[in-house]
């Protein structure tokens, strides 16, 4: 029996992906196979799999071992499982048992660029900024913000480098002192991410479990083009 992903919801699939980063692998089963545009699918009961989203990469992952593409179904809300371009889905039926498993040094090198991510945001709001946008892919990392008012320090490049020492000295000791990175729901659902008491943002990323997993967090000097200020960084994930 094929099920309609329209009929299948959220509150059919678990999320595991958000419940622990570390996961690398779970036994689960199907719960809704199809096609959509030309495009088959998969939906299993226990998520491990994180999709693009929230200027984050989709996992590398594998069900029954053959490699999948996570993607979130606009409609149903659910994270479903394509093809890449070139390959296959395996044969699947609902109901079916199923191994799920992902690249899991891909996923911490991806959670810690994420979470180093709330972290400069967190610093640069201590400087009176807001954020104004964000990208946590390997390469590209960077928070951009807008000031309220203008900043005189940012007119020149010893005026920006000092401002970038100060934003990375906030950063390295936020990591020296280990702060706890955990999640907590809202009353209306959604997952707010806390880096301990320094910073709280609405997100469905993953993260490390403390700031004391990242490594080599730098931040080069910030530029400011069109009113917006853009703090690039580079992280990694502690090896322990």
């Amino acid at each position: 029996m094929v099920q309609s992903i329209e009929s299948c919801r959220v509150g059919a699939q678990s999320s595991v992906y958000l419940d622990d980063t570390y996961l690398e692998q779970v036994d689960t089963r199907v719960i809704a196979v199809g096609e959509r545009d030309g495009t088959p699918w998969v939906a299993v009961e226990h998520c491990l799999f994180h999709p693009q989203g929230g200027g984050q990469p989709a996992d590398r992952a594998w069900l029954e071992g053959t490699e999948v593409i996570p993607v979130r179904d606009r409609e149903s809300g659910l994270v479903v499982a394509t093809a890449p371009e070139s390959g296959r889905l395996p044969p699947l039926v609902e109901g079916q048992k199923v191994r799920a498993r992902i690249d899991l040094q891909a996923r911490t090198a991806h959670a810690a660029l994420h979470t180093a991510g709330h972290l400069v945001e967190a610093v640069g709001r201590m400087q009176g900024w807001e954020m104004a946008g964000s990208n946590h892919f390997p390469g590209q990392a960077r928070i951009e913000f807008q000031a309220p008012g203008t900043d005189a320090r940012l007119a020149d490049p010893e005026g920006r480098e000092e401002v970038t020492d100060a934003l990375r000295s906030a950063v390295a000791a936020a990591v020296a002192d280990d702060l706890p990175v955990f999640a907590r729901f809202l009353a209306d659902g959604r997952r707010v991410v806390h880096l301990d008491a320094l910073h709280a943002a609405p997100c469905g990323g993953t993260h490390v479990r403390s700031l004391g997993d990242l490594a080599e967090v730098v931040l080069p000097t910030l530029r400011v083009k069109k009113g917006r200020i853009r703090v690039s960084y580079t992280a990694t994930h502690r090896s322990r």
